[in-house]
């Protein structure tokens, strides 16, 4: 894991503890207030929320605990390994673009952020820039030229 998705994960866990908690068991309360708790569609919402925030936070506290922080920006390899942001030109089209690889639970396709484990990943890990690889994703076989690998 990236130390920015380790942040990332603390600060989520911090905000379920600090105020998603207090405010869902502020509902509870609220909805036991309202009466007949068999009826009671307000309790039964908080009840389950509470059980949803509980299993996220023991979610997170599990991968904190778990996980291995890796600082990209201590390495400085002229392969792709774990942390790299790759620049990439695709065969066919000729579109750039760029990747960084990280942690399955930080991987975030929209901000360029893909998983260690996926196809694009596991057929950069170990290359070097100028090389092309060959990507099997489940939407058929594409090429890639690596143009640079940066660790910032």
């Amino acid at each position: 894991m990236t130390p920015q998705g380790h942040k990332k994960l603390h600060e989520r866990l911090k905000h379920l503890k600090a105020v998603e908690r207090p405010k869902n068991i502020l509902a509870i309360e609220t909805a036991r207030g309202h009466g007949d708790l068999s009826e009671n569609a307000d309790y039964d919402a908080a009840k389950e929320r509470q059980a949803h925030l509980s299993m996220e936070i023991a979610e997170i506290e599990d991968k904190l605990a778990r996980a291995h922080v890796i600082d990209p920006t201590t390495l400085n390899h002229s392969k792709v390994t774990f942390g790299a942001t790759v620049t990439l030109e695709e065969g066919e089209s000729g579109n750039k673009l760029t990747y960084q690889i990280v942690g399955v639970f930080e991987s975030e396709i929209k901000l360029g952020k893909i998983s260690v484990e996926s196809p694009i990943a596991k057929a950069l890990i170990g290359k070097e820039a100028g090389d092309v690889v060959q990507v099997h994703t489940p939407k058929g076989s594409k090429e890639f030229e690596i143009l640079v690998i940066e660790y910032k």
